[in-house]
């Protein structure tokens, strides 16, 4: 199970984390969130927290949720799936064909306006 852990103290780190989320069960994975893409490598106070079991996570999720850490009142809930995929569909295969056709309606409409 995947599990969204917000508002964390900046200087919080991965295995201080670990460590709060182990007391409920085998975590699998800690990934505090950075701005690394910018280059200044500063904590963005959010992370991510894989559970092994999903009873583990939820027991996680109703035990820490609005627990303090460090003077900061932590959001835990759920993690939505980064994959795309849902239930076996991709994304663009939910978007149905409504999306389809505007979207080849807008190409069309473009190659029209050519001389």
């Amino acid at each position: 199970m995947n599990i969204f852990v917000g508002n964390l103290p900046l200087e919080l780190t991965e295995d201080e984390l670990r460590n709060e989320f182990s007391a409920f069960g085998q975590v699998k994975s800690v990934n505090i969130m950075n701005d690394s893409d910018i280059g200044s490598g500063q904590p963005c106070g959010y992370g991510f927290v894989e559970m092994v079991l999903e009873s583990e996570g939820t027991a996680a999720i109703a035990g820490l949720g609005g627990k303090t850490i460090r003077g900061r009142t932590i959001e835990v809930i759920e993690s939505l799936c980064f994959s795309g995929h849902v239930e076996g569909k991709s994304l663009d295969s939910r978007r149905g064909s409504r999306f389809n056709r505007m979207r080849k309606r807008s190409v069309r409409n473009k190659l029209n306006r050519l001389p």
